[in-house]
């Protein structure tokens, strides 16, 4: 389901950079055949300002005069997933112990290239392990990146559908918060189960990196009652790791 929630940080009505300023009012038209002649140059000149007015919008958004998306020195290939060491989260969350895995689901087509990855970073035990049998709760993090580079058609209209969703893939969206000066737009959506996902979009490319936790019980040889889950960690406290992470992807991207 497609809705339009309100987004936290988002400019207020009018205040939006997409919108286009600077028309003057429709001008009323005067007797006499000099007013009129004013008028017909004031409507040439306000159309050649808006067809470069246009013009600057199309390009500064990445679309080139042939309708295709620039990809503003982007690379995605099957072994772009060496971008992701994510060293930020790697700090806090300890390092994974293996590469980054390549998904299945690529695609490397004239019109669209795309890659998925996963990182697992290490479990953690949540307290002591009681006595022998090795039971007790654990918990572990896990970080994914989509990178897709259109080279067709402009990928914003469906950008900015996917990153306002109110439900993805069954879970509930809490909220969405625009992240200023990352790409040309950037959203991070806070899902319902606690996990984020950072989404930006730069010319034809499109990266989404996010951050999900679980957590596990393991019962040990014993037959003991399992005791209550301990309480989920707040994954916006990781926020700021995260982004500082999509600018290191964004780069090696534009340099792998």
């Amino acid at each position: 389901m497609i809705s339009e929630p309100e987004l936290v940080g988002e400019e207020g009505p009018g205040s939006s950079s997409d919108v286009v300023r600077g028309f003057a009012p429709e001008q009323g038209t005067g007797g006499g055949g000099r007013r009129r002649w004013h008028g017909a140059l004031w409507g040439v000149a306000g159309a050649l300002t808006a067809s470069a007015v246009w013009a600057a919008a199309v390009f500064g958004y990445g679309i080139g005069g042939d309708g295709k998306p620039d990809a503003r020195g982007y690379r995605v290939e099957s072994d772009s997933c060496a971008a992701m060491e994510l060293k930020e989260l790697a700090r806090v969350l300890g390092k994974s112990d293996s590469e980054p895995a390549t998904e299945l689901d690529g695609i490397e087509h004239p019109a669209l290239h795309r890659i998925r990855c996963t990182v697992d970073f290490k479990e953690l035990d949540l307290g002591e392990r009681r006595g022998e049998d090795g039971s007790g709760w654990t918990m572990g993090y896990q970080a994914s990146l989509t990178a897709e580079l259109h080279k067709e058609t402009d990928p914003r209209p469906e950008f900015e559908a996917s990153s306002t969703l109110t439900e993805i893939e069954g879970l509930g969206v809490e909220r969405v918060e625009r992240v200023p000066d990352l790409g040309d737009r950037a959203y991070l959506v806070i899902m319902d189960d606690n996990s984020m996902r950072l989404n930006v979009v730069e010319g034809g490319a499109v990266m989404k990196l996010a951050l999900s936790a679980w957590m596990s019980y393991n019962e040990g040889d014993g037959a003991e009652e399992m005791p209550d889950a301990p309480e989920e960690p707040e994954m916006l406290a990781y926020q700021g790791h995260l982004i500082n992470d999509m600018r290191d992807v964004m780069k090696a991207l534009k340099t792998g």
